[in-house]
């Protein structure tokens, strides 16, 4: 078939098999899709609530856009605003993690797949 429709609230919630829904929800729908070489993933932070760890690429350029609500994200060393509908072009090796605000955050991520292209930082936002 030449296209493949699915709701993204349909899509497994890694955050929940992962222990992690208090925080939030994650859902990579790449797989779901039956895309081959493009990613999506959609997230959900809970207001007030922020990523458990950064995260980087060695090859996938992403473009993550809010959908919903707002907040911070870290990259690197420096700490940028978001708000709804703000697009955000990240280089592979630029490290991020993302922070919800009062109202929560809703976002889009695309970019390339690359299989096991993703290096965790679990000390990489602390307070």
């Amino acid at each position: 078939m030449s296209y493949t429709k699915k709701n993204l609230r349909d899509v497994e919630d890694a955050a929940a098999g992962r222990g992690l829904s208090d925080i939030g929800e994650a859902r990579f729908a790449g797989g779901a899709l039956e895309a081959e070489s493009t990613g999506l993933a959609y997230h959900r932070l809970n207001p007030g609530k922020r990523q458990g760890f950064g995260h980087k690429h060695e090859n996938a350029e992403e473009v993550h856009v809010v959908i919903g609500g707002g907040g911070r994200v870290r990259l690197d060393d420096e700490i940028v605003e978001l708000t709804t509908m703000d697009a955000l072009r990240l280089s592979p090796e630029v490290t991020r993690s993302f922070e919800a605000g009062p109202d929560g955050m809703d976002f889009l991520v695309f970019g390339p797949h690359h299989e096991k292209d993703g290096e965790l930082n679990q000390d990489f936002w602390k307070d």
